[in-house]
């Protein structure tokens, strides 16, 4: 009996104990203090010596990075330098869009010393990596196998603090069949209001029609975008392009250590990454040039 009433004294204990902290947690969301409160200064009265206090840091935003073409006409160590840089800012995550490797040798042997460099290069982030396939990584059907054993589909999606991210498959030159437009059909329905969707490929396709009279099965994606706020990211040209199409961004990126000229930002051509803070307004986009980002070390005095 004695163990008993002891026994039920612990549990009125407990229930007291988990009441108050459930009230506690529940007054503390009623209550919780404005943004601004995470600003602490000193008592000050008049002026100050800052303009507001409306802080940049919605928890809602992230920032993510995107790296442009390193081959077609590779230049050693510009990649690998892009790695180091991307380490110091620390964005979430890192997504490329395409052109991985060389693949102008189609034997498994050499195919597979090149996917294995790349991937000694971004086991060197701090953050994730999502590949996104180019033509040189997957235009030949040895190269889309060997593509697949290693990292799956070529064509996929994902979500990310409900932010769509559909990538797509254009290295079959710019074409993309059925079964990958009814994919995405089916991701667009399944997520019909995400706060936005960002589109990803090698190949700038909705242009192809225009220049080439060619059909690649984006004219059968675009439709399903139509009404739904996104960006769209491309590369492959090695020159930076923008586009607006029906009020929506559409990008072309210069290169991270493919092929180029490297004139400058008046014709399109420099290394560089993109810099992306996802809002609800929208991404805002950033074009850091790779021989603009230093570390701490760029002059030690003694």
């Amino acid at each position: 009996m004695k163990m008993m009433k002891t026994a039920c004294k612990l549990l009125v204990v407990v229930v007291v104990v988990f009441a108050v902290c459930f009230a506690a947690t529940k007054a503390g969301k009623a209550g919780a203090p404005p943004r601004a409160a995470i600003f602490r200064p000193p008592p000050v009265r008049g002026a100050v010596p800052w303009t507001h206090t409306r802080f940049e840091n919605d928890p809602r935003d992230f920032q993510f990075a995107i790296v442009s073409d390193l081959n077609g006409g590779y230049r050693a160590g510009v990649f690998p330098e892009a790695v180091k840089k991307l380490n110091l800012l620390h964005p979430e995550f890192v997504i490329s869009i395409g052109d991985l490797i060389d693949g102008g040798v189609h034997t498994p042997a050499v195919l597979a010393e090149e996917w294995k460099e790349f991937d000694a290069f971004v086991a060197e982030l701090r953050m994730p990596f999502f590949y996104v396939s180019g033509n040189h990584d997957v235009n030949v059907p040895l190269k889309r196998k060997i593509w697949q054993r290693r990292y799956g589909e070529p064509y996929y999606h994902f979500l990310y603090q409900d932010v769509l991210f559909l990538v797509l498959d254009t290295g079959d030159y710019g074409e993309m069949p059925d079964v990958q437009i009814e994919y995405v059909r089916k991701v667009l329905s399944d997520n019909p209001s995400p706060r936005w969707t960002l589109v990803f490929m090698h190949q700038p396709v909705w242009l192809y029609k225009k220049l080439y009279k060619k059909d690649t099965g984006w004219e059968k994606i675009e439709p399903l975008l139509k009404g739904r706020n996104h960006t769209a990211f491309a590369g492959h040209w090695h020159q930076y392009q923008k586009y607006v199409r029906g009020g929506q961004t559409y990008v072309v990126l210069a290169s991270t250590g493919g092929a180029s000229k490297l004139r400058g930002p008046k014709f399109g051509e420099f290394d560089h990454v993109v810099w992306v803070t996802m809002t609800d307004k929208g991404p805002i986009i950033a074009n850091l040039m790779l021989d603009g980002i230093y570390d701490e070390n760029i002059r030690v005095m003694k």
